[in-house]
């Protein structure tokens, strides 16, 4: 079994259409290999796939290259997957099956508390983020966890979004008129999405025209 490092926080309908899309996304990934899997929904929000087959243990580290893993025990100097619970003036707390602390110093995202740091990046709440366990002293986030989220400033602009799958997001924004003023939507977890603007359109804009449609939570990312 796969412990997904991707939270399903949702409820009723929208739960159901989460695992929908889930299954889906994991059987694309293991389309070609020869196993049968199962679905299911860990006490903690975390979705896990049961998987049997000949290929079993091919599919488990698809699965962990694509997702990340949340596993029972860190380990020293290894990199791994937590979604954002909290952000406070000290920085942020990650729900990687146990909670780690994250303070603003070792996020290397610059100056600022935790809660300016977060409105930065336009980080919503369960979002995966990668870090560095360490035994002996504070974790700290992972350098390629630092670039991806630099990056982000550069562009044109993003919409992030929790709360909603790929599909229901481009939906929402067709529906609303938007179909223009965005190049795609970028999955970041199972319900975090990133929608990535085109040259000119402005990200608070979108955020006003389509937050009424999104039962989500939106932030911006302003270049």
């Amino acid at each position: 079994m796969v412990v997904l490092a991707t939270k399903l926080y949702v409820d009723g309908d929208a739960q159901d259409r989460a695992l929908d899309s889930l299954r889906s996304l994991v059987g694309n990934e293991i389309t070609d290999l020869d196993v049968e899997y199962e679905v299911g929904l860990r006490h903690d929000d975390f979705p896990t796939v049961t998987i049997d087959g000949d290929d079993a243990v091919v599919a488990r580290n698809v699965l962990r290259e694509e997702f990340g893993e949340i596993v029972p025990d860190l380990e020293d100097g290894e990199t791994y997957i937590g979604t954002l619970t909290s952000w406070d003036e000290d920085g942020f707390v990650l729900d990687a099956g146990q909670a780690v602390q994250i303070s603003t110093d070792d996020l290397g995202l610059g100056p600022g508390t935790g809660i300016q740091i977060r409105d930065r990046y336009g980080l919503v709440q369960h979002m995966p983020l990668r870090f560095v366990y360490h035994e002996d002293g504070p974790a700290t986030l992972a350098d390629e966890e630092i670039d991806r989220l630099y990056e982000w400033t550069r562009g044109d602009g993003r919409l992030n979004v929790n709360s909603a799958t790929r599909a229901e997001v481009r939906a929402t924004l067709n529906r609303a008129g938007h179909a223009q003023d965005y190049v795609t939507v970028e999955r970041i977890g199972l319900l975090e999405q990133s929608v990535i603007c085109t040259e000119g359109t402005d990200p608070p804009g979108l955020l006003a025209s389509v937050g009424e449609y999104l039962p989500a939570e939106l932030r911006c990312v302003v270049p």
